[in-house]
């Protein structure tokens, strides 16, 4: 608003500054009129003022100018003075000649001034992208660095680390009650290091995935397995509608099971005891889908997609539970990999919904089976 009101006071104030410059020339002009012999001078000076004004208001001033000098001239400065009769018909001409010359001057005047402005303009975006172009190269080389650095470290921290669980184990073979610890906290860092590692390779685009035709029942029930034994694991409930055809897809067996095990120990790590765990299975038009329920905290949806970023735990996250915020991460990222997706949502009632959707089989009635 406030730049419309000063765009137009500054459109009244041309107008106004170059009128009334037009009329004092006319007046001086007009009082040396009869020591004059010839007027050219005349056509001149209305020009520099048409010109003037056309570059200071654009064409609608610089033409309005023209067709008023070219009156001005017409009254004032051809004989018969103070009429607007014509004593010869060259006249006619001259008046003519004039308004094309100032219309058309003005017109490429402007032209020109629009075509700077374009260039400046052009100029301006192009200096911009330049910027941001160094910028979003210098951020990925930052990051392609990181990636390296992980890598690195990662490699370089399993060695001693599998000397360490070694001789805890060792130590704890002969009795020594310390050494439970250490092999738990050496285990502890393994699997940091092997995410981090997991986390680089995703990155540069190195962790190949082998999609191929598989069964949800078989990944349901290598998952369930894989956690028999750790706490909670009685608490997971499968929900999988066996009477309805097999659920047949297109996806990485080794990394789907990778990614359901991580949604489970989540589950059952952040859910109260005695609250079940389910692992529902189901197939929704081009996708299968497994959901993760439990019945824990939850994320507020604000945080939805941020639970999904490397290195993010949320303020709610309680101390106890041990982690690198890596875990949904590499989840996700392994569940692009292969085609599919994950999301997160909030479950009816409270807790939390993992949602792991692979590509379904396009025709299950044309797979075959090994018997």
């Amino acid at each position: 608003m406030e730049r419309t009101i000063r765009l137009r006071s500054s459109a009244t104030f041309s107008v106004v500054l170059w009128y009334g410059l037009l009329i004092l020339v006319t007046v001086v002009m007009h009082l040396t009129r009869e020591t004059q012999e010839s007027q050219a001078h005349v056509v001149l000076t209305y020009l520099l003022v048409v010109l003037g004004g056309s570059l200071s208001g654009g064409r609608p001033l610089g033409f309005t100018l023209a067709a008023a000098a070219t009156i001005l001239i017409s009254y004032y400065f051809q004989y018969p003075f103070d009429t607007f009769s014509l004593s010869k018909p060259i006249d006619a001409i001259v008046l003519t000649a004039f308004f094309a010359v100032a219309g058309t001057t003005t017109y490429l005047l402007v032209r020109a001034q629009e075509e700077a402005a374009e260039a400046r303009r052009r100029a301006e975006e192009i200096e911009r992208l330049s910027v941001e172009a160094s910028r979003t190269a210098a951020l990925h080389e930052a990051a392609r660095l990181k990636d390296i650095l992980l890598a690195s470290v990662s490699h370089d921290l399993r060695t001693p680390l599998t000397s360490i669980k070694a001789l805890a184990q060792e130590s704890s073979d002969a009795g020594d009650p310390n050494s439970t610890i250490i092999v738990a906290q050496a285990e502890r860092l393994s699997k940091m290091v092997a995410h981090l590692l997991d986390m680089s390779r995703l990155n540069a685009g190195e962790l190949p995935v082998l999609v191929e035709l598989n069964t949800v029942e078989d990944l349901v029930g290598a998952a369930v397995l894989e956690l028999t034994g750790t706490n909670g694991a009685d608490r997971i409930q499968v929900h999988i509608d066996y009477t309805a055809p097999v659920l047949i897809g297109m996806f990485d067996f080794v990394e789907s099971l990778r990614i359901l095990t991580n949604l489970l120990d989540n589950a059952l790590l952040y859910s109260p005891t005695g609250t079940p765990v389910i692992l529902a299975a189901t197939r929704i038009d081009d996708w299968l889908e497994l959901s993760v329920s439990d019945c824990g905290p939850g994320v507020p949806m604000a945080d939805a997609e941020r639970i999904f970023e490397p290195f993010y735990r949320h303020l709610s996250t309680s101390s106890t539970v041990h982690g690198t915020g890596l875990g949904l991460a590499i989840a996700r990222s392994l569940a692009e990999a292969q085609g599919g997706q994950l999301t997160y949502a909030q479950r009816q009632g409270g807790g939390s919904v993992f949602s792991l959707r692979l590509r379904a089989a396009v025709d299950v009635s044309d797979v075959e089976f090994e018997e």
